[in-house]
């Protein structure tokens, strides 16, 4: 998918240049031998197509067994896991620093309040 909205990291730096470059930042970190990490792709591809915004709100993704440093200083223990950060420090999204496991429902509440925050910041700046 080349019209893909989601950022897959493969270092470290690249992190941390995203987390530089863009406000708010859900993390998906997935392993490729993962069922549920398959199994919910493809909706959080389609939550990042719909609320992604250049330099204000990115989805990126990362591969556990190959970015291994990431995710251990991060504590990821379980995929898939989905994180959130505003200014590179983890936030909580709707009460939930993070989403364990493949969970629709949390996954698309949480990335809805990105987006709504992600648009207003977006309105303010544009005002």
């Amino acid at each position: 998918m080349s019209d893909s909205k989601i950022r897959h990291i493969a270092t470290s730096s690249e992190l941390s240049a995203l987390f530089s470059s863009t406000t708010y930042v859900a993390v998906d970190f997935y392993a490729d031998w993962c069922p549920p990490c398959k199994a919910i792709a493809p909706l959080y591809e389609r939550l990042a197509a719909q609320h992604a915004v250049d330099g204000v709100l990115a989805f990126a993704k990362v591969n556990v067994d190959k970015v291994q440093d990431v995710s251990r200083t991060h504590g990821v223990t379980a995929m898939p896991t989905f994180m959130f950060f505003k200014d590179g420090r983890q936030v909580a999204v709707n009460g939930q620093k993070m989403i364990r496991g493949a969970d629709p429902q949390s996954l698309s509440a949480a990335a809805e309040k990105l987006g709504g925050l992600a648009k207003k910041r977006v309105g303010a700046a544009s005002a």
